[in-house]
């Protein structure tokens, strides 16, 4: 656990470890609870789909592609929940292929491609 006061700036990295150095990593959706396995019930969007939900969410710059660094305020689920959990999903995209997911940023709707 990691413990803060509300309204504190956090600053999360998530890192990419791979032998292929032409790979970047997107956050794409970041959704908190305080249930650690039901993110359906009560959950609070941070930004999902690219798009940020939460006025307190912030990209920082990365100086390399396989590391995507963000934060935001510190918050809580009413008084009755003494934690809050983060569930994100990332993307994988090769980081010369302009038009994957990686690129596109803020997708209101978001279609899955059909090919491999």
């Amino acid at each position: 656990p990691y413990y803060v006061y509300p309204n504190q700036n956090l600053f999360l990295q998530a890192s990419l470890h791979s032998s292929d150095p032409n790979l970047v990593v997107f956050v794409d959706t970041c959704v908190a609870s305080p249930d650690p396995s039901n993110f359906q019930t009560l959950t609070y969007e941070l930004i999902r789909n690219g798009c940020v939900k939460d006025f307190t969410y912030f990209s920082y710059y990365s100086p390399c592609r396989e590391v995507a660094r963000f934060g935001f305020n510190a918050f809580s689920f009413v008084n009755r929940y003494p934690s809050v959990y983060l569930q994100c999903e990332l993307v994988v995209c090769r980081s010369n292929d302009y038009s994957s997911r990686c690129y596109q940023g803020c997708v209101s709707r978001f279609k899955r491609n059909t090919g491999s």
